[in-house]
């Protein structure tokens, strides 16, 4: 099995570390799976991009909908729940 170095910000390390021992396994594991999924799809295994995603096409469909219904006057107001 071959052995893999790379750097990686403490915090980062540190962040996933307990994410993954959430989840029931190790760093070593989150890495192979992600090598893997990359392998299988032949590429990254989730879309990478600098776009905010609250400007994302899905989101914005939602939000003209959400904008033609309060200029029809239905609206409906709900009340801020605190934990």
């Amino acid at each position: 099995m071959a052995q893999v170095n790379i750097r990686v910000d403490d915090t980062l390390k540190n962040q996933a570390e307990k994410l993954f021992n959430t989840l029931g396994m190790n760093f070593s594991s989150a890495v192979n799976i992600f090598l893997s999924q990359a392998v299988r799809q032949g590429g990254i295994p989730f879309e990478i991009t600098t776009r905010d995603p609250f400007y994302s096409e899905e989101n914005m469909k939602i939000l003209r909908q959400s904008i033609r219904e309060v200029n029809e006057g239905r609206l409906t107001v709900h009340e801020l729940i605190e934990d």
